[in-house]
């Protein structure tokens, strides 16, 4: 299996707020991995330590064996390699969604203002949203600015795309189109590291499920492992919750 991203001994605290605490575990290429726990476990603050958008206190995290962490590397072509997908959408609101889906291109990947376009529509068309290119971000559901968000993530052709509760902002009924666009990626081999409180969709798409709470890995294993048989009591009594 290709190792894409490797974590090791990661910690991180905000002054004395101890926020993750020792995490270790790894993603394979074409692996689905979903982060669940209660809030305030440290799901969203890995995420960010694994996107660069956080600092880690201690610890390493590896992309394809580089040690991303410590050598002088250029943040914004790797954020180009491990996407990122915000719960709050993070669409700059003074483009339209056409140029939102083009910057990143243009800016990190030197593309031609033809190309970007091309690829941008592209993306726009896969996620559905290709016939609101002119529109601005004030303008969308929350549902339609998340799928957005993803195709400006699949624009710069990552190797995997981190979601960061890429549901929690929206309204009920706008939930299920950003999952099937999800799911669609996941079907197509897409390579996912997802935090998410949906956990029928987690069961669904991933290959891979960890449960963290208070900053730790509780327990980690295939999506039966967890789902099934979870050996933690932890485990067990958070998934209880979710049980119908």
């Amino acid at each position: 299996m290709n190792q894409i991203l490797t974590i090791q001994h990661l910690s991180k605290t905000f002054g004395t707020n101890v926020v993750l605490k020792d995490i270790d575990f790894h993603v394979n290429s074409g692996d689905v991995t979903s982060i669940i726990g209660a809030s305030g476990s440290g799901k969203s603050t890995l995420l960010r330590c694994v996107n660069l958008l956080e600092t880690p206190t201690s610890g390493d995290i590896f992309f394809h064996e580089k040690n991303v962490t410590t050598a002088q590397i250029n943040e914004a072509s790797y954020r180009a390699k491990v996407g990122m997908v915000f719960q709050s959408f993070n669409l700059f609101s003074n483009h339209n969604v056409l140029t939102n889906c083009m910057l990143g291109q243009k800016i990190v990947l030197k593309k031609s203002e033809e190309d970007s376009r091309k690829n941008a529509i592209k993306f726009l068309d896969k996620v559905g949203m290709a016939p609101y290119i002119n529109a601005k971000p004030q303008q969308l559901s929350g549902g339609q600015k998340q799928r957005v968000a993803i195709a400006r993530a699949l624009a710069m052709e990552p190797e995997i795309i981190l979601f960061d509760e890429p549901t929690s902002a929206l309204d009920p009924e706008m939930v299920g189109e950003v999952l099937e666009v999800m799911r669609k990626l996941a079907k197509e081999g897409m390579t996912m590291l997802v935090v998410t409180h949906e956990m029928d969709f987690a069961r669904e798409i991933s290959n891979h499920v960890v449960y963290m709470g208070d900053g730790k890995i509780v327990e980690e294993g295939t999506c039966e492992q967890i789902f099934e048989k979870p050996q933690s009591p932890r485990t067990k009594e958070f998934l209880s919750r979710f049980r119908k």
